[in-house]
């Protein structure tokens, strides 16, 4: 709040001082500062990158349920997705991603992940994203929203960005909404290589403020905040997931700030009932219908 409130002076400007918050995200990363492409939150990139890649009725490839934003604007630019259902244990199905996107190349202009996956929380380990990055056409775009990287306490997940310094298709989606309460403020980012930012950067709109810009640069450096969030997170969701299994609810295994109950029965109703007592519940992630998402948080 202190970085944003201290940025005011620079309302009046064009071409304002931002704190170099491109130079700082691709010193985070270990990258040039060409590699990285800012947006109005990771929605923004989502966007952007179904735009450059599916533009021409391509279509995009990832599973059922996943975050929808990426299908939502494939239907909105005149394409659509080809999606995948999850495995019985509610991972995603790398092996029949492969396949598809083998089977059906010509139809694919975009490869989606959400990693850990939302709504269930779960991971895609890394050595299932090598097995896809591997396995699928070499040309092929891989986008991978790591929107939630932060929370991740696995051993076995591992972030995708190596793959971007090793030149291979992959383009990163981060966001401030998450670990940093950014989420009003509208910040995300792209890593990717120089070919596919120049490639995105006419469909961005970049048009981030300066008390965004500078509210980033801090957030980004201040690890200790991050830490204590992360904490808090993993602690209570492991209390609340605990409880409600010694009342007979199992959870998925979430890796995130929100997990995924079973509840039972259709979750449609029991939406409705707990808005009559005031609480608000999210909508159903078809097919898991009988799951119930709950968010991570302190009152």
């Amino acid at each position: 709040m202190k970085a944003m409130n201290n940025a005011w002076k620079y309302a009046n400007r064009y071409g304002y001082p931002d704190g170099n918050l491109v130079g700082e995200l691709a010193k985070h990363h270990g990258v040039k500062t060409e590699n990285i492409l800012l947006g109005a939150g990771s929605g923004e990139i989502l966007d952007v990158v179904g735009t450059t890649f599916l533009l021409g009725g391509k279509k995009v490839l990832g599973v059922e349920p996943t975050y929808s934003s990426v299908y939502q604007h494939a239907t909105s630019i005149k394409t659509t997705a080809i999606r995948l259902p999850l495995n019985k244990d509610y991972s995603q199905n790398v092996p029949a991603m492969i396949k598809a996107a083998n089977d059906r190349a010509g139809e694919i202009g975009l490869v989606y992940l959400c990693n850990p996956n939302n709504p269930t929380g779960m991971i895609i380990p890394k050595d299932e994203v090598k097995q896809l990055v591997d396995g699928i056409p070499k040309d092929m775009p891989i986008l991978v929203d790591e929107a939630y990287h932060h929370f991740v306490d696995d051993p076995r997940y591992g972030t995708s960005v190596p793959y971007v310094l090793e030149g291979r298709p992959v383009i990163i989606a981060r966001t401030f909404s998450k670990i940093a309460a950014l989420a009003g403020m509208r910040l995300g980012y792209a890593v990717a290589s120089k070919e596919y930012i120049d490639r995105m950067r006419p469909y961005s709109m970049q048009s981030i403020n300066a008390l965004v810009k500078w509210g980033g640069v801090t957030s980004l450096k201040d690890t200790a905040s991050q830490a204590e969030v992360k904490k808090k997170v993993i602690d209570l969701r492991k209390k609340t997931t605990s409880d409600l299994a010694a009342y007979g609810y199992q959870s998925l295994p979430s890796e995130t700030n929100f997990f995924m109950v079973e509840i039972g029965r259709e979750i449609q109703p029991v939406i409705q009932e707990f808005a009559a007592k005031k609480v608000a519940v999210g909508r159903p992630f078809p097919p898991m219908t009988k799951h119930m998402r709950v968010s991570i948080g302190t009152a």
